[in-house]
């Protein structure tokens, strides 16, 4: 009797701390309350022992440039700060010059689309205290010559260089027209897929520049109605090829500033040219360039002076080669280089000529970022998933591939940032219960000097909140053992069933397991949690960070193994004896609502309910540098475009669907969803649908993600 008695205190008890505990709320999501601090962003000077901060006063409109000592964590200066009466505005960036005798200071900044950017800019002289407006009027991409004397930049599509010390000013180019030529920046697609925007470069002596041209008057336009408050919309109008439509003609060309001559670089028309950079001696320019099918990479050497075009490697893959940042020559012209050819992403060291010197690094895991190469103590820096695919850690390594060291302990998430000597970096570890901790740390050996900041502040807060452990484990699913994490409700009672909501993706190196702390689709998830339902993430065949063969197998088929393999799991979660399995519903974003429609259609006797926000309905509306990557075009591909497209199974809906997009979407245009709804609508099935006017691939700006999210919860709590 007596033990019933404290059984029943203890219930008592536990009872009473869990109703103690806050539910999270949306408009605590939205509303910021569990937004993490961070380091304000950070640039390492050039002595490698001080960084230098911008902190900005919004409403006092000030904002200046703080100088610290990493050992310290002293603040050791103020090197500029806005002063209207000296000319110095408030400015939103900075870059320095290479021997950081002068700074461009960015104002009065707006977005064009993704990455790019209008703006006013100015260049303040440290030594003089001068301070130079580059133009009147808004340009793009304004970056200073290694010399410091001089900033090219774009102005209406046309290439401009402006002489600091002489105040002259040169067009490079006169030919850039809107939606048709386009001088040193990239055209969308490049921008959105190949992620850059500055299409020009200087080499190291500061008297050439390589610059890109895109001819894009042959690709087709796609229109965006604007609805903004006035009487009548306005209309968004840009060049955007579609799979196996016609891309932008590029071309590459070199102008020496002290002969006033422009040359174009025969490289025997190349598709794509994705990168280019100059090498470590002035007169050679590295370029890659990629065929259409973008399975065939060639990276090519320019000499400047006599315009001969060699190639140093070529990578060739059976599905597509994966563009990245990493190449970083040496100083003498020998090169790192990153590939896949060995079934996982690892980095090669080159000689000048191009011929392989030695792997670097090796094993059944991928290297995830490179950091660069410290030339005093000849060492490799980079993040690695060698210790589980869910988890990220820091190394170094000799230029040799011998004596790897781990630089970081924590289990789960850890990236760097380093000094510019290699001396110090920045570490910032994250793991599913731990929010971001910034720590600085000796390279040499990963030796912690000392705590920058962390969220402690942020985790006694949660503690007040009812929080589910996000529990990570794998499922076999289709011979291939799947990282997955689920959530269960904080008073879990393995007798009861409840309904599993899955979330996903799923696009093609994506990985949505990761041991890492919350981004806000997990508070979501842990208040659907508080509400009874258990929240489950699969990360299935063809994402990242297990190899090029399971990342590569869904080539010229999306949405066919990553479908069945979102089904097969919901299918394996729910013979778990707590799970409904006649509630089971599955929601994404973008390539993740493209799936969650295709799962609901093709997978309707096993999914209740989806939602699927700014999906892709069919590829045959995407770009052509994404789609083509992995499906080639439609006209050789018919049947991997429609035989996955969800806007051929309209009919086989049976469950409840909810259907969102933005209006003013450039990138996944409300086209998909337009389409999809007309074949849900002749093929008499009901669903709901929210179109978000002017607003992008984001649907944010006001309340819009509150709204966005209250009406998304309302669905799950009334139809799972």
């Amino acid at each position: 009797m007596k033990n019933r008695y404290w059984i029943l205190c203890f219930c008592l008890l536990i009872g009473a701390v869990l109703s103690a505990q806050k539910e999270i709320t949306l408009e605590e999501i939205w509303g910021g309350a569990f937004r993490t601090e961070g380091l304000d962003v950070l640039r390492s000077m050039n002595d490698g022992q001080h960084y230098t901060v911008l902190n900005t006063d919004r409403e006092q409109r000030i904002s200046s440039i703080d100088k610290f000592e990493y050992r310290t964590q002293q603040q050791v200066a103020t090197l500029l700060q806005t002063d209207p009466d000296k000319g110095i505005p408030f400015f939103t960036s900075y870059s320095f010059s290479e021997d950081e005798s002068k700074v461009l200071l960015a104002t009065e900044v707006e977005a064009i689309f993704r990455r790019s950017r209008l703006g006013i800019y100015y260049i303040y002289d440290f030594k003089t205290s001068e301070i130079v407006k580059i133009s009147e009027a808004k340009i793009q991409e304004p970056t200073l010559s290694p010399t410091g004397d001089k900033v090219a930049y774009v102005f209406e599509n046309n290439l401009y260089v402006l002489d600091l010390q002489h105040s002259d000013r040169m067009q490079i180019t006169t030919d850039g027209r809107r939606n048709a030529i386009i001088n040193g920046v990239t055209d969308w697609v490049y921008e959105e897929e190949f992620s850059f925007v500055r299409a020009f470069d200087w080499n190291a002596s500061g008297d050439k520049i390589a610059f890109m041209r895109f001819d894009e008057s042959g690709v087709p336009e796609f229109s965006m109605d604007v609805y903004g408050g006035e009487l009548y919309p306005d209309q968004s109008v840009f060049k955007y090829p579609k799979a196996g439509e016609d891309n932008a003609e590029v071309s590459l060309f070199i102008h020496d500033l002290n002969g006033g001559q422009t040359a174009e670089v025969d490289l025997g028309k190349p598709y794509y040219i994705p990168r280019m950079e100059w090498m470590q001696h002035p007169d050679h320019l590295s370029v890659q360039s990629l065929n259409r099918h973008q399975d065939h990479l060639v990276l090519h050497k320019v000499n400047a002076k006599t315009m001969e075009v060699s190639v140093l490697l070529e990578e060739r893959d059976a599905a597509y080669v994966d563009i990245t940042d990493n190449l970083t020559f040496l100083p003498d012209d020998r090169f790192i280089w990153t590939s896949e050819k060995d079934g996982y992403n690892h980095i090669y060291l080159h000689k000048a000529n191009g011929e392989q010197q030695y792997q670097l690094t090796s094993g059944p895991w991928e290297v995830t970022s490179y950091y660069g190469y410290d030339a005093k103590r000849k060492r490799i820096f980079y993040q690695s998933s060698e210790q589980g695919s869910i988890l990220r850690d820091v190394y170094s390594v000799s230029d040799k591939g011998k004596g790897k060291q781990r630089l970081t302990a924590g289990q789960g998430t850890n990236r760097a940032s380093f000094s510019a000597d290699f001396s110090y970096f920045i570490n910032t570890f994250s793991n599913v219960n731990t929010p971001p901790v910034y720590t600085l740390h000796k390279a040499s050996d990963g030796e912690q000097v000392t705590e920058l900041k962390n969220n402690q502040a942020l985790a006694e807060k949660l503690k007040g909140y009812e929080l589910a452990q996000k529990e990570f484990s794998t499922l076999t699913i289709n011979g291939n053992e799947l990282n997955m994490w689920m959530i269960k409700p904080v008073d879990f009672d393995p007798s009861k069933k409840y309904p599993l909501f899955m979330f996903q993706y799923s696009g093609p190196g994506s990985q949505q397991v990761a041991n890492s702390w919350f981004g806000s689709n997990d508070y979501w998830h842990q208040m659907l949690a508080s509400k009874g339902y258990i929240i489950a993430c699969v990360d299935g065949r063809g994402t990242g960070l297990k190899g090029r063969d399971f990342k590569k197998v869904t080539q010229k088929e999306l949405g066919k193994y990553e479908v069945e393999d979102q089904i097969s799991a919901a299918q394996e979660l729910s013979k778990l004896p707590y799970i409904d399995e006649d509630r089971t519903g599955i929601w994404g974003w973008s390539y993740g609502g493209f799936m969650s429609s295709n799962c609901i259609l093709k997978g309707n006797e096993v999914f209740e309910m989806a939602i699927a926000v700014a999906p892709v309905t069919s590829w045959r509306f995407y770009d052509t540098i994404y789609t083509e990557r992995y499906m080639q075009t439609p006209q050789e591909n018919p049947s991997g475009y429609d035989d996955n497209s969800p806007i051929f199974f309209a009919d086989q809906l049976k469950g409840k669907y909810l259907l969102v997009h933005g209006s003013a979407d450039d990138n996944v245009h409300v086209q998909n969803t337009m389409r999809m709804i007309e074949a849900l609508v002749q093929a008499n099935k009901p669903f709901d649908w929210a179109i978000y006017p002017d607003k992008n691939h984001g649907i944010y700006g006001g309340n819009t993600r509150l709204h966005l999210f209250n009406k998304m919860t309302n669905f799950v709590l009334e139809n799972l």
